[in-house]
């Protein structure tokens, strides 16, 4: 039975179930002018469930509800990003959905819903818990995917990313039963990730085993949108409305390398040599597919879906490492690619308006004509993904290299190093057509943002120039957390 001290540790999130629920009532009894206040309302909510994640973090681990759920220092990283970047997604995204007359309370309780998902899953102790995080996170995208339901597109986007979703989700319970079935060979049967870190030391199946981690591998492959599993990334990017492109790109990334890490160092540590080069293929693929693909690309939209492929790749060269150094430089990375995804969905949004979408690269010809700062902010979102010195991308592109050396996979690091270079081109056309492209006719920015939109995305972009030249903080903070 659950005790008080189980609901203290689950504050945050039972605090977030509530809200959300909240939220729902006041959207039912609002009157239509009293709407825009579910937008402040639910970004207040957001920065109390970061204060109780601090502010109620344990010195130690600790765990609820039998082990099923674990609140240590990597659980509260990443909730706290994931908390902070979809409040800035509510910021960029309310211009946009009052343009597209899309303002509805569904959006902000199904994006808090998708949030308490993502905590749940990098606190899953458990098997049980990682699902239910998961199909959480899962089920409350796909509505917002087809946010815009009179819209063509975004139900087409959504109805790719709910069947090859379902099906990832499928092999990835496959593969849980799989490991379950092989912990019974030997021993008691569990789903505590805890005890299925020891199973292959006793287990009778280690074949049955294997084939487990396989099939789990697939589920993290497809929630990370690493290649080969990245089918649903471009389409989903580009139909799904932008505010939801920008949380699919931000938040759900933080909830794949949680999963990942609960699933593959927790749970199944004991075969890190069997899922080491796994993940090594998985990020070479990534690092080819995500970079060359997107060369060829004119819709910026598509453009960043396959920049998201390349640095999953870069991400999996951290968690191939299978070491807590490894672990802290992919988590780092992670919180690195969340910040600089959201500052470049957020100056497509900033520019977009009633009719215009902003999404074709040559959208921003002559930008930095019209408007110097969003060019300059598009400039630092771009350089660091690119990882141009000193801007925060390349020390967290430098971390995971690092990381990859050390774990003796030099070849690996190399690879890594060529697909940065080559990844070059296609961010560096982008900023070519913002300072150096002739404007188009009735091209972007013929009216100014919100000035919410303009404050909160400035100090996002500046954010970039600042974490790259004062990192150390961070990344002592993740490295804490996996006792380094």
């Amino acid at each position: 039975m659950p005790n008080l001290n189980d609901i203290l540790i689950m504050l945050p999130e039972l605090y977030l179930v509530v809200a959300a629920c909240l939220l729902l009532l006041l959207d039912a009894f609002m009157a239509l002018k009293e709407r825009p206040w579910l937008h402040w309302i639910s970004i207040a909510v957001l920065l109390v469930a970061i204060y109780l994640v601090i502010v109620g973090q344990p010195a130690q681990s600790v765990t609820a509800f039998g082990g099923m759920f674990v609140r240590d220092g990597v659980s509260e990283i990443l909730k706290v990003f994931a908390l902070l970047t979809t409040a800035i997604v509510f910021v960029y995204a309310r211009p946009y959905l009052i343009d597209r007359k899309l303002v509805t309370g569904e959006f902000y309780t199904l994006m808090i819903f998708a949030v308490i998902g993502i905590m749940l899953l990098v606190s899953a102790g458990s098997l049980i818990t990682v699902y239910l995080g998961l199909e959480l996170l899962s089920l409350s995208s796909y509505a917002l995917v087809a946010l815009n339901r009179d819209a063509k597109l975004p139900s087409e986007a959504a109805i790719k990313y709910f069947v090859l979703g379902a099906l990832a989700s499928g092999m990835l319970l496959y593969g849980m039963s799989m490991v379950y079935g092989a912990s019974g060979m030997g021993g008691t049967p569990t789903l505590d990730l805890a005890q299925l870190h020891h199973v292959s030391s006793y287990t009778t199946a280690p074949k049955l085993l294997l084939f487990g981690l396989i099939f789990m591998i697939v589920g993290i492959g497809f929630k990370l949108g690493a290649a080969p599993f990245h089918m649903w990334i471009p389409d989903v990017y580009q139909g799904a409305p932008t505010p939801v492109t920008t949380f699919i790109a931000s938040g759900s990334k933080l909830a794949a390398f949680g999963m990942a890490y609960r699933l593959l160092d927790a749970g199944m540590g004991d075969l890190s040599h069997q899922w080491q080069l796994m993940l090594a293929v998985l990020a070479v693929l990534s690092l080819a597919i995500g970079n060359l693909v997107a060369i060829v690309q004119t819709n910026l939209k598509r453009l960043l879906a396959y920049s998201t492929i390349s640095h999953m790749g870069y991400l999996l060269l951290g968690l191939s490492a299978a070491s807590p150094e490894g672990y802290a430089a992919a988590m780092f990375y992670a919180i690195c690619y969340a910040l600089m995804s959201v500052a470049a969905f957020g100056v497509i949004l900033a520019l977009a308006r009633s009719g215009f979408e902003c999404e074709e690269i040559s959208d921003l010809k002559g930008l930095n004509q019209k408007s110097p700062w969003m060019a300059f902010l598009m400039l630092l979102a771009m350089f660091s993904l690119a990882g141009v010195p000193p801007l925060f991308g390349f020390w967290a592109k430098v971390l995971v290299l690092e990381s990859a050396i050390h774990a003796n996979m030099l070849w690996l690091a190399i690879v890594g190093v060529v697909f940065a270079i080559i990844g070059l081109y296609y961010y560096l056309h982008v900023i070519k057509v913002v300072y150096f492209d002739k404007p188009a006719e009735g091209s972007v920015l013929a009216a100014k943002p919100d000035i919410s939109l303009r404050v909160v995305l400035s100090l996002n972009a500046l954010a970039l120039l600042a974490l790259g030249l004062y990192w150390g903080p961070l990344l002592s903070w993740c490295r804490s957390a996996f006792g380094l």
